[in-house]
């Protein structure tokens, strides 16, 4: 069994930053894939970044540029350091892990107004 902590979501005005972390805890393989995925009020859930344990990463398009995925192994860490926010970034963001099974976290809100 795997849990996930998502923490750093909060409320950022427009142009601004704000860094998301997950915790992984528990039965975790070494071989594994870790991705950011985000909902919005009344749309699906969408894949924002993905890290793969060989060091591959892949971005949504909306995010390109802006965001950045980074995980630290030794203390079964992911990062999303998110830059250049837009109203459009709001949304709930959830941390997953695929690895000896499928694990999300309960969610952290990312609210970006002014």
């Amino acid at each position: 069994q795997v849990q996930l902590v998502e923490s750093g979501g909060g409320l950022v005005q427009p142009g601004g930053s704000l860094r998301l972390s997950c915790a992984a805890s528990g039965n975790i393989k070494s071989t594994n894939f870790m991705g950011w995925y985000r909902q919005a009020p009344g749309k699906q859930r969408e894949m924002v970044a993905h890290s793969y344990s060989g060091g591959a990463t892949t971005y949504a398009d909306s995010v390109k540029g802006r965001f950045t995925i980074s995980r630290d192994n030794a203390k079964n860490m992911l990062y999303l350091q998110m830059n250049s926010l837009k109203p459009e970034d709001t949304a709930v963001y959830y941390c997953r892990l695929i690895g000896g099974g499928e694990y999300w976290g309960q969610g952290t809100q990312v609210t970006v107004s002014s």
